[in-house]
């Protein structure tokens, strides 16, 4: 496979530095175009257009008096989810890296039409319009925290949790097309959480089983045998939970 050539589109965070190093021995990974975090300004004003002003307040409120203490106190278990799943965060190679404002730039459309790849990745992006991906002729995949179509959005296992939906708990790999994580699916799978896992983990513990499905995947898919699945069933867009909401599922649901 090493003669196919990938791109990765990304933001700078650990999902991309696992992804990068779990493929990179089996993969021509050309290079990862990473793009800078949305402006704090523009991304309130869309919130606020779409979810109300009391629910983005509240999402802040949890992100920043829950959110981060929680990512914090749950470091060692991190650690131990990526160390006993033989994943790396060791750094990806800066000249492998390509930082741009945006992945829906002109700059980047131009970078992938003179690359040319035969396979893009997706980690941790805003929203790929459809003109970037119009505009060169190959797939776009991406590992979705969460079971599709039912959890599509962000924090997919944590929701299910709430919902009491284990069977829903999970992660998958799908084709990107123009809508939030609507793509043909190439493989789901589940995960088991423990009693010490939390918001904060869960993401750790998908992404673990997602490397492991979306190396699958491009094999079969450059093999020519992967047979994607329709996304079928109810679909729901999930957000952030509010901080009122995090408190009455912990306490009330017990799900952390």
């Amino acid at each position: 496979m090493k003669a196919k050539k990938i791109i990765i589109l990304a933001t700078a965070c650990d999902s991309t530095t696992i992804i990068f190093n779990f493929l990179k021995d089996d993969f021509n990974i050309e290079k990862v175009i990473i793009e800078q975090k949305e402006g704090m300004r523009l991304f309130l004003k869309r919130r606020i257009k779409k979810l109300g002003l009391l629910k983005v307040a509240g999402q802040l409120a949890f992100m920043s008096f829950l959110a981060k203490p929680i990512a914090l106190l749950s470091k060692k278990r991190i650690r131990n989810i990526v160390n006993s799943n033989g994943l790396s965060t060791q750094a990806i190679p800066e000249d492998r890296i390509q930082q741009v404002v945006s992945v829906n730039s002109d700059t980047v459309i131009a970078q992938l039409k003179a690359a040319s790849p035969d396979l893009v990745l997706l980690s941790g992006t805003r929203i790929v319009s459809k003109k970037v991906l119009a505009a060169i002729d190959c797939r776009f995949v991406n590992i979705h925290a969460g079971i599709t179509p039912k959890y599509r959005g962000v924090h997919g296992a944590y929701w299910a949790l709430v919902n009491q939906d284990a069977q829903n708990c999970g992660v998958t790999v799908h084709f990107v097309d123009t809508g939030i994580d609507t793509g043909n699916i190439l493989y789901q799978t589940q995960i088991i959480s423990g009693k010490t896992d939390n918001f904060a983990t869960y993401p750790y513990l998908q992404l673990a089983e997602g490397v492991n499905g979306l190396k699958r995947c491009m094999v079969s898919y450059f093999e020519g045998t992967l047979t994607p699945k329709k996304a079928a069933g109810p679909s729901y867009l999930w957000y952030h939970p509010t901080l009122l909401q995090y408190l009455y599922n912990y306490f009330i649901k017990k799900v952390k």
